[in-house]
């Protein structure tokens, strides 16, 4: 999916003040850099045989355009292996890349650093994953091949920031990349402005600090965040759980002075 967008969900559904001003307005940063999350599940890959194969999905490593399963995000990828240790696929939606991912496995072969740029954006975002082996590649496959646990995450700065606003039961939210969210907290689906995947999101309220938020697509459940709000209102622990692949996300945000 349109990567700025889960974190976009994330923060904006926040539990907001009856009276008053909510202590959640305002503007917020995303924590430009994670380290070690045990609970992400190892990325795995085999390529080998002119064959790309990652989560689900397989590919022919050949270099050219094909189709895949449509999405509002792609509708065609493009696997090309550079070199012995690189690895780049490239997504397109009617022609126009949205995605690419460049996989680079140091010399050692022990460390893989992943590069995805967004261009779905006003302006391109890129986040950068390291992982550490964990599984070796099988003989005579790509070096890429194997399995891979996360250990540190980074995100460029022009993809962190999000300001919001909570008047009694409605939420409005945006980014300075032009996503916006307006929302009531009434349990009903509300849509995500600006996002090509055409999601759509659902609110909880389970107490003061905490948000249960269900996001789906194509009336699928894809993912739920759950956002809980320290005391004192300066920082969101937040976490995702993916719906399709079981996996957990974990990140914080910071409130910034005005």
């Amino acid at each position: 999916m349109k990567i700025a967008a889960l974190f976009l969900l994330a923060l904006s559904l926040m539990p907001c003040g009856v009276r008053g001003q909510s202590p959640f307005d305002g503007t917020w940063r995303i924590e430009t850099s994670t380290k070690d999350d045990p609970n992400e599940k190892p990325l795995e890959f085999q390529v080998s045989g002119g064959m790309y194969r990652s989560r689900d999905r397989v590919l022919k490593a050949d270099g050219k355009d094909q189709s895949v399963p449509v999405t509002g995000y792609w509708d065609t990828a493009r696997v090309r292996i550079v070199d012995g240790h690189t690895v780049e696929i490239v997504w397109k939606k009617a022609g126009k890349p949205t995605y690419r991912e460049t996989d680079t496995v140091s010399a050692d072969g022990n460390t893989l650093t992943q590069v995805v740029e967004d261009t779905t954006e006003a302006q391109a975002v890129t986040f950068e994953n390291r992982y550490r082996r964990v599984a070796p590649a099988a003989q005579d496959a790509h070096i890429l091949s194997g399995a891979w646990q996360a250990f540190a995450h980074k995100r460029s700065a022009n993809s962190t920031i999000i300001r919001y606003q909570c008047t009694g039961e409605t939420f409005v939210a945006e980014t300075p990349l032009g996503e916006r969210l307006e929302a009531k907290l009434d349990g009903k689906f509300y849509p995500i402005e600006d996002d090509p995947g055409h999601t759509m999101v659902s609110v909880k309220l389970v107490d003061r600090y905490t948000i249960e938020q269900t996001n789906q697509r194509d009336g699928k459940v894809v993912f739920i965040v759950t956002l809980r709000v320290t005391p004192d209102g300066k920082t969101i622990h937040a976490s995702s759980e993916s719906k399709e692949d079981g996996s957990l996300k974990m990140w914080e945000l910071h409130k910034q002075e005005n």
